[in-house]
């Protein structure tokens, strides 16, 4: 019989997975709320004790970021994450309204498929394999094709530790023959019940399409708005951190600063002494060109990557101590490609006048690449914070 061709595989793969979830799922399905607790604190301690070697695997596989900060994502993702779920209750009656005589129970979907991406591979994992097996259901992880060997291994190590812990064999697992194919056969097998898809509007688009339940997270393009009432110390300090932390390949990072122009020229000191670099109109086209391709798609070659190595591909020179390129932009959309998303070490900035327009400009970010994602917002004026919070179509 001749072997069988990639795509066939990942295919084939995708339903062996499924159908053996779904026999596992129908034992797990019944687990009691000791049982499941037991199984996901098991899950939760081998994933954080693993978490820097496996920090350490998925940068040198993808490329993306730096190996300590995955660690730490991967830390947050197993022990606080359970810490934040552990004492919820998740098996048979969970609620009782007793004067409307209403009784809320828990009943698990089934086997689920989790989509992960390339930029937080280990840690998406641990967090999706938590809070499926802690609702009992059965999960089959559909790695992105960079990533497939640390996200095998993070599901590996922990699928070994929940059956250790009484839970059937096929419950967790992780495909490794990766294509298109295979994931949507995934999606689509019918025994999945529910899609959980980080990534790339593409793949978020697709398991919307699939006619199941899915709950999509996509791009960010994060704006940050700073009030003239804000903490300006602490803003210049969190911006830059956050920016720079993993190389900035976390979609909620701050994509481009909105400053209120009376504190802009104090705001933009104090990022340069956090390490912000603010580039001149000549480096901003530079890296212009290298951050998008013309259709709008960002060159996956920057991604994850330090501020001195995406200055070096661009065509100029910064110091060793800059942590972020901070380019002056002034208009959103696509005419102006640093208004996009940029997972990388580049920091778009406004000015504005008045929190009115602040707030508008940051509008018009979010509607043209991060509609329903994040916000951030430093200021102290209650008004201002509650206009913001009124306004934004963000989570």
């Amino acid at each position: 019989m001749p072997e069988l061709d990639k795509d066939l595989r990942s295919i084939q793969e995708a339903r062996e997975l499924a159908t053996k979830a779904f026999a596992a799922w129908k034992k797990w399905s019944t687990a009691s709320q000791e049982q499941v607790d037991k199984v996901c604190a098991a899950m939760a301690a081998v994933a954080y004790n693993n978490s820097g070697a496996l920090g350490i695997q998925a940068h040198e596989e993808t490329g993306y970021g730096v190996s300590e900060h995955k660690r730490l994502k991967n830390e947050f993702a197993s022990k606080n994450v359970w810490e934040s779920i552990k004492d919820i209750k998740t098996v048979g009656v969970i609620n009782h309204n007793a004067e409307k005589r209403i009784y809320e129970i828990a009943w698990p979907v089934g086997v689920i498929a989790g989509l992960t991406p390339s930029t937080n591979p280990t840690s998406t994992v641990m967090y999706k394999i938590l809070v499926a097996v802690k609702a009992r259901n059965a999960i089959v992880i559909a790695p992105h094709p960079s990533a497939a060997k640390c996200c095998y291994e993070t599901t590996r190590i922990m699928a070994e530790a929940a059956e250790k812990n009484g839970a059937p064999p096929g419950l967790i697992s992780c495909m490794q023959n990766i294509s298109l194919d295979g994931t949507n056969a995934l999606m689509r097998h019918k025994y999945t019940a529910l899609i959980l898809a980080t990534g790339g509007t593409p793949m978020v688009r697709a398991a919307h399409s699939t006619g199941k339940p899915a709950i999509g997270v996509g791009p960010g393009n994060v704006p940050v708005y700073v009030d003239r009432s804000a903490d300006l110390e602490k803003a210049a300090r969190y911006i830059t951190a956050s920016k720079a932390f993993d190389h900035s390949t976390i979609c909620a990072t701050e994509q481009s600063v909105v400053a209120d122009k009376p504190i802009a020229n104090r705001l933009a000191s104090l990022m340069e002494k956090e390490g912000a670099y603010f580039t001149n109109p000549k480096e901003t086209q530079l890296l212009r060109k290298l951050l998008f391709h013309p259709d709008g798609t960002m060159n996956t070659a920057v991604v994850g990557k330090s501020a001195q190595f995406v200055a070096g591909m661009a065509g100029f020179e910064i110091p060793r101590n800059a942590r972020v390129l901070v380019t002056p932009i002034k208009i959103t959309g696509k005419e102006e490609p640093l208004s996009r998303e940029k997972l990388t070490t580049v920091l778009g900035w406004y000015e504005e006048e008045g929190w009115e327009a602040g707030c508008e400009r940051c509008i018009e970010l979010i509607q043209f690449g991060g509609r329903g994602h994040s916000l951030m917002i430093h200021a102290t004026d209650q008004n201002v914070i509650m206009a913001f919070g009124l306004e934004k179509p963000v989570f």
